[in-house]
């Protein structure tokens, strides 16, 4: 049993975006998406590869130009997937929402 769940988070670990890719992921959302959107739109989303996806194509679509999408696919998957918590929601500057 022990060797199982030691082979499932070497695999999971394997399957994980590295940090450098991240990395990059997080420069092409600075460069690709925030021209367009703020960062609170896009990480108040808690979407599945294939719905960050479709809205990278959607993106596109439109005339946005994703120099490194595969980066930026992992990282939003990896920081605003679906298996992510929700964020908190929004507040003003005095704690009211």
């Amino acid at each position: 049993m022990k060797a199982l769940i030691l082979t499932c988070l070497a695999v999971a670990a394997a399957l994980a975006a590295d940090q450098a890719t991240l990395d990059r992921g997080q420069k092409e959302e600075s460069r690709s998406c925030m021209p367009c959107h703020s960062l609170r739109l896009i990480h108040s989303q808690r979407l599945s590869k294939a719905a960050w996806n479709k809205e990278l194509d959607k993106m596109t679509g439109w005339g946005t130009k994703i120099q490194d999408r595969e980066a930026l696919l992992e990282y939003l998957l990896a920081n605003y997937g679906d298996d992510k918590p929700a964020s908190p929601p929004a507040t003003s500057r005095d704690g009211s929402k």
